[in-house]
C-alpha cells in the first residue's frame, strides 16, 4: 500500500481554509427570538443555576458538562517533535478534539497551558474541573506526565486520562490478548520484553501486569539496556518499580527466548538476529512512529511464525490510539464517571479483542479492499469498524458501574447500545471507506482539464495521497507553468502529461471514433478535430482503450456539454439508461437524488431505470437502498396527471422483481421523516428513504441547489451511473478537494 504523502503547502492550506483552525462552536438551542434569549440567558438561566448550586449532580442534566472533555497539554512532548511549547502544540490538541467528535461524538475543547511546572499545571487543571466531564492529557514529557496525572487523579472527581500512556497500553493489551490466543499461550506464563521506558512503555507494562503478566517475566529496557535491581544510571522511581533480579544487561540478551516484544522506542532497535532468538510464535509489537523498531517484512523473513503489529496504517495490525480514547471517554461520560480505572481500561481491551474475533462487516472488508478475518494479520479491529461505537463504550460503562466509578449507572443497557448506534454520523465512515477502497484500487486516473489549477492540485493530491497514478490531459509547458503558479513546482516531475501530440494511440482513437460516428454525419475531418482537439473526447477515448482506469472532468465546462462529448465515445444518454445521482450530506444523513444529469422528463420506465442505477450507487457506497418516488402528492392524493408517472414507476419495479425497498408516490416529508411515515402503515419502506427519485431534471436541480445554499449540505456529484466506463463529472464551481472526491469515486467505480 502506498504511503500517504502530505506536502507542507497542503497541510497549511488545510488548517487555514475555510476558516483558521479545525472546529467551531455551534448552538444546540434556538437563538432567534427575544424569548429564546431570555431562556438561554437572563432571567431564565437563573433557574438551572440555583438548581445546580443546590445539587451539583444536576450539572449533567442542565449543562454540556456530561459530554465535554478538555484536551490539555503544555507542549513539552509534541508528537515526535519534542518541546514545541504550549502554543506550538495547539494544532495537535485541536486535532485531538476533532477525533473525539468524529469517532465517539464527544464534544471536546483544547487548552494549552504555558508552564513546565507540574504544580502550576495541576493547579490550573484542577481549578477548571467544574467545566468538564473528563480531562485528556496529551503530549507532556516524562517523568512530569506521571506526576501530573497521578496528582490530578487523586485531586479531581472526574476522569483524568493521559492518552500517550494509557491509550497505547489499552490497544496494545487488546492486540496481545488475541496474539496469545492464536499462539496458544497464557499471559501468566509468557516472557515479555519492553524496549522504551517512557510514558507509553511503562503504562503498557503496568496494564499487562494488572492483567496477569508476572513481574519477574517482564524485562524492561531503555537506552542504557536492561533495568535490573541495583542499577543506578538513568533511573527514576517509575523505572525502579519494574526493575527485576537478573544477569541480563542488553536488549539482545533479553530477547533470547522471549515470547513477546513491545517496542515504544526507535526505528531499527530490533535486529533480525534478535527476532530469530525469540521463542516459538513470537509476538512483536514494533510501535515506534513513524518507523517501527523492525518492519513486518524483516521480522517475517527470519520468523514465518511471528505475529507482528506496528503503529503504521499501511501494515496489518495497527496499534492506533483512536480505537481507545474516544470510546473510553464515551463510556465514562455516559455513567458520569469519577475516574477511568484499570478495570475500565481492561474491559475496553477485552471488548476490542472480542470484536476482532467476530465476522467483519461487509463495509469494512469493502473499505480495505480485502476480506479481513481473525488471524495473524488481523488481531486488532480497524479504526473504521462501525461497530466500535456501540460495542466498546457499553463494556467500559459496565466495568465503571461494577467498580463503583459511576455516579449515575445505566439501567437499560440495550437501550444504551441502541442510542450509541444512532449517535454517529454514518457518512463519515462511508466516505472513509471509499477512500480506503480507492487506495486499494490504485486506479490510473485521467484528469481531462489539465489547464485548470484546481484540477492540477486535485491530480497532485490524488497521487500523493497514494490513490494511484494521475494522468493529466494538457500541454506539458502549460501544466508546468500552472503548477509553479500554484506553489507546486516540485510536482512537475510527478505527473504524467498526455495529449494528442504526444500519444502513440491517436490513429487507433480516430478509427474507433469514426466507426461510432460515421452514420451520424461526422466525416474524417470532424473526427480528427474531436479526437485531437477536444480534451473531453480525447480523455474518454483514452479510457475506452484501457489507457486509464477512470476519468474525472467538468470543472471548466457545463455538465450538459461534457455529457454530449462523452456520448460520442460511450453510450451516455437517456436511451442507454445513463443517469446522474447526486449525494447530499447534511447533519449526519446521506440522501441521494436522481436523476440530476441526464433525463429531462423521464417516463415511468425511465424512472424505474433511474431507481435501479441509484440503488447500485448507494450499494457501492456501502448503504442499503430505500427508494422513494417523490412528488407533491402522497399515495394518489391530491390527484394529478403530472404525478401519475410517479405512481406507475413502483409498479414497473414490481414487474422487474428488484431486490431493494421502494415505494411511491409520496411527498418528501413522508419519504424522509419517520413520524410522517407512521401515518401510512401500509408503506413498504422499513425506515426513512435514502434515495429520492424526482419527477424531472429541473426539480432535481432546484432541490440540490436549495439544500446547498440554504441547508449548507455537502454535495457529491452528480455521480454518473449506468455507462460502461468509470467517468465522473464535477461541477464548474468545484474546489480542488471536490474534484479529488469525484476522482476517488471514479477509482472505486461507484457509478
Amino acid at each position: 500500500m502506498s504511503k500517504n504523502k502530505v506536502t507542507a503547502e497542503e497541510a497549511l492550506a488545510f488548517h487555514m481554509e475555510p476558516t483558521p483552525g479545525k472546529f467551531e462552536i455551534a448552538a444546540t438551542v434556538p437563538m432567534t427570538t427575544q424569548r429564546d434569549l431570555s431562556l438561554a440567558y437572563s432571567p431564565g438561566v437563573a433557574v438551572p443555576c440555583e438548581a445546580i448550586a443546590e445539587n451539583p449532580e444536576l450539572a449533567y442534566d442542565y449543562t454540556n458538562k456530561g459530554n465535554l472533555v478538555a484536551v490539555i497539554s503544555n507542549g513539552t512532548a509534541v508528537l515526535g517533535l519534542g518541546n514545541l511549547g504550549a502554543l506550538g502544540s495547539k494544532p495537535v490538541m485541536e486535532g485531538k478534539a476533532v477525533l473525539f467528535k468524529r469517532f465517539a461524538d464527544v464534544n471536546s475543547i483544547d487548552i494549552e497551558l504555558d508552564t513546565e511546572d507540574p504544580d502550576a499545571f495541576c493547579q490550573a487543571v484542577k481549578l477548571m474541573g467544574p467545566t468538564f466531564g473528563g480531562i485528556n492529557l496529551e503530549d507532556i514529557k516524562a517523568p512530569e506526565c506521571f506526576i501530573i496525572e497521578q496528582r490530578l487523579k487523586e485531586e479531581m472527581d472526574i476522569p483524568v486520562f493521559h492518552d500517550d500512556q494509557h491509550g497505547t497500553a489499552v490497544i496494545c493489551a487488546a492486540g496481545l490478548i488475541n496474539a496469545l490466543h492464536i499462539s496458544g499461550k497464557k499471559i501468566e506464563d509468557v516472557k515479555i520484553v519492553l524496549n522504551g521506558a517512557g510514558a507509553a512503555g511503562i503504562a503498557c507494562i503496568e496494564l499487562l501486569k494488572s492483567m496477569g503478566a508476572q513481574h519477574d517475566n517482564c524485562i524492561v529496557c531503555d537506552t542504557k539496556g536492561v533495568i535490573y535491581q541495583g542499577r543506578t544510571e538513568g533511573m527514576n522511581q517509575w523505572k525502579s518499580a519494574h526493575a527485576i533480579k537478573t544477569d541480563l544487561r542488553s536488549l539482545d540478551d533479553a530477547m533470547n527466548g522471549a515470547d513477546v516484544f513491545l517496542g515504544v522506542s526507535v526505528r531499527g532497535a530490533v535486529t533480525p538476529a534478535m527476532v530469530e532468538s525469540m521463542a516459538d510464535n513470537p509476538v512483536i509489537f514494533a510501535m515506534a512512529n513513524p518507523d517501527p523498531e523492525i518492519t513486518p517484512e524483516e521480522a517475517r523473513e527470519v520468523r514465518m511464525d511471528a505475529i507482528v503489529a506496528t503503529g503504521r496504517s499501511d501494515y496489518p495490525n495497527q496499534v492506533n490510539n483512536v480505537l481507545g480514547f474516544p470510546y473510553l471517554f464515551r463510556g465514562a461520560l455516559d455513567i458520569h464517571a469519577r475516574a477511568i480505572n484499570d478495570e475500565m481500561k481492561i474491559a475496553c481491551a477485552h471488548a476490542l479483542a472480542d470484536l476482532a474475533r467476530e465476522d467483519v462487516p461487509d463495509e469494512v472488508a469493502l473499505a480495505y479492499g480485502k476480506a479481513l478475518s481473525f488471524g495473524r494479520d488481523y488481531i486488532i479491529p480497524t479504526p473504521f469498524d462501525p461497530r466500535l461505537i456501540h460495542r466498546i463504550p457499553p463494556a467500559v460503562a459496565r466495568a465503571g458501574m461494577d467498580t463503583g466509578a459511576a455516579r449515575r449507572p445505566i439501567i437499560d443497557m440495550d437501550a444504551y447500545e441502541l442510542s450509541l448506534k444512532s449517535r454517529m454520523d454514518p457518512t463519515a465512515s462511508i466516505l472513509t471507506g471509499i477512500n480506503a477502497r480507492a487506495r486499494a484500487a490504485q486506479a490510473r486516473m485521467i484528469f481531462a482539464e489539465g489547464d485548470d489549477p484546481r484540477v492540477l492540485r486535485a491530480a497532485v493530491m490524488y497521487q500523493r495521497a497514494g490513490f494511484g497514478k494521475a494522468l493529466v490531459v494538457g500541454r506539458a509547458d502549460d501544466v508546468k507553468t500552472k503548477l509553479e503558479e500554484a506553489g507546486l513546482a516540485d510536482a512537475v516531475r510527478e505527473l504524467d502529461v498526455v495529449n494528442a501530440a504526444n500519444t502513440t494511440h491517436l490513429e487507433t482513437y480516430k478509427t474507433h471514433l469514426y466507426d461510432r460516428l460515421q452514420r451520424r454525419g461526422f466525416d474524417h475531418q470532424d473526427i480528427h478535430r474531436l479526437a485531437a482537439r477536444d480534451r473531453h473526447v480525447f480523455s474518454a477515448l483514452m479510457l475506452a482503450h484501457g489507457h486509464g482506469d477512470g476519468l474525472v472532468t467538468g470543472a471548466t465546462r457545463k455538465s450538459a456539454h461534457i455529457l454530449d462529448r462523452i456520448n460520442h465515445v460511450y453510450d451516455a444518454d437517456a436511451d442507454s439508461k445513463a443517469s446522474g445521482v447526486t449525494a447530499l450530506i447534511h447533519k449526519g444523513r446521506i440522501v441521494f437524488i436522481a436523476d440530476t444529469l441526464v433525463h429531462e422528463w423521464p417516463d415511468e420506465e425511465n424512472l424505474a431505470d433511474i431507481a435501479e442505477q441509484a440503488a447500485m450507487v448507494a450499494r457501492n457506497m456501502g448503504l442499503e437502498p430505500r427508494v422513494a418516488f417523490v412528488s407533491f402528492s402522497t399515495f394518489g392524493y391530491p390527484v394529478s396527471e403530472r404525478a401519475e408517472k410517479m405512481l406507475q414507476a413502483p409498479k414497473v419495479l414490481d414487474q422487474r422483481g428488484v431486490d431493494f425497498e421502494y415505494e411511491g408516490e409520496m411527498t418528501v416529508d413522508v419519504a424522509l421523516n419517520a413520524q410522517a411515515q407512521a401515518a401510512y402503515p401500509f408503506s413498504r419502506l422499513t425506515g426513512p428513504a435514502n434515495i429520492l427519485v424526482v419527477p424531472a431534471r429541473h426539480s432535481a436541480s432546484i432541490s440540490v441547489k436549495l439544500m446547498q445554499e440554504m441547508g449548507s449540505a455537502t454535495v457529491i456529484g452528480p455521480i454518473l451511473a449506468g455507462i460502461d466506463g468509470s467517468i465522473q463529472i464535477c461541477s464548474t464551481g468545484s474546489t480542488a478537494n471536490d474534484i479529488l472526491n469525484m476522482a476517488v469515486l471514479a477509482a472505486c467505480k461507484v457509478g
